[in-house]
């Protein structure tokens, strides 16, 4: 396994337990999910499923029409991820293969479930390097987009930045902050930092601005509009503005949080003190997903055509 580039003694949270599940407390509140009656406390399935010819066929589809939008939008770290794990040699990966392989990388796994599962269940996975991917693939009639997240989705969109270090690093520190998070009954503030990074965040590159989000990676729409539309704002990531900041689940982002590398995303996060910071926060949001703040670092003010005109539901062009 590669060396990792992080001192764990600097992470707030490296003297919680992640052997157990974290207990839920009886006031913090959750999404109301039932699980599936075979599966364990963990959620998870006893092994991938066996897709059908026609949902490989899905896959390659899919794979390819992402791989023409790709090169100059993604990140390179995702780039290379993608290279080394071989994402494209045919119909849905295999998750033990990709686990292998990654096991030798930076320690992580991948691990199936059958749908969206818990929060605090998804942090204590998170915490112990294992990614919990969707066991199934949408359908030919939900090809482009898919509210629940599918196997394209998780495999392609989040695995490959799991091959980097510092992000491999961050992703299970942020299993750990919810720990925090459960404590301080501020689970969407979380979400917030994990949608506007980990599904959404872009980063400077050689001048460019690219993605490393997995919303982005997997969604041919997104890839282009979060990287070149002139409607979303590009704003500098400050995660205390940023846990404040609602965001959409079902559209086009109005807005980008930027970051200038992985370790500074690690830096100002992991190394933050969250007890204070949940404190001062409010049980919901203060700031709109359109707003622009006297205090932001911008790189692009947009214009918000695309949301003000309706967004997906009235069929405005992204742009």
């Amino acid at each position: 396994m590669e060396q990792l580039l992080i001192d764990p003694t600097a992470d707030c949270t490296a003297d919680i337990d992640v052997s157990v599940i974290p207990d839920l407390p009886a006031d913090t509140f959750v999404a109301p999910l039932t699980k599936p009656a075979h599966l364990a406390e963990d959620w998870l399935e006893p092994e991938q499923r066996t897709y059908s010819s026609a949902e490989h066929h899905i896959w390659d589809d899919l794979f390819a029409q992402q791989m023409e939008l790709l090169p100059g939008r993604a990140c390179s770290a995702y780039m290379d991820g993608l290279k080394r794990l071989d994402l494209g040699s045919g119909g849905v990966p295999d998750m033990a293969a990709m686990s292998e392989e990654l096991r030798s990388m930076t320690g992580w796994e991948v691990v199936p479930v059958p749908m969206l599962i818990p929060d605090h269940v998804f942090f204590y996975h998170l915490a112990n390097r294992r990614f919990p991917a969707g066991n199934f693939i949408r359908t030919r009639e939900n090809f482009d987009y898919i509210q629940e997240p599918d196997v394209f989705h998780d495999v392609l969109g989040h695995v490959p930045m799991l091959t980097d270090p510092v992000f491999a690093d961050y992703m299970a520190a942020y299993g750990r902050a919810g720990w925090k998070a459960l404590h301080h009954n501020r689970l969407k503030a979380l979400s917030a930092l994990y949608w506007y990074t980990v599904e959404f965040g872009l980063i400077r590159e050689e001048g460019e601005l690219r993605s490393y989000g997995a919303g982005i990676m997997a969604g041919p729409a997104e890839l282009v509009f979060a990287t070149g539309a002139r409607s979303p704002n590009r704003i500098h990531l400050d995660v205390d503005r940023v846990m404040r900041t609602d965001y959409v689940i079902s559209d086009l982002q109005p807005t980008y949080f930027v970051i200038d590398s992985f370790q500074e995303l690690y830096d100002m996060t992991v190394a933050r003190n969250f007890d204070d910071l949940y404190a001062g926060l409010a049980p919901g949001f203060t700031y709109a997903n359109q707003a622009v703040l006297d205090s932001d670092t911008v790189y692009h003010v947009g214009t918000q055509e695309y949301a003000l005109r309706g967004g997906s539901g009235s069929g405005a062009a992204p742009i």
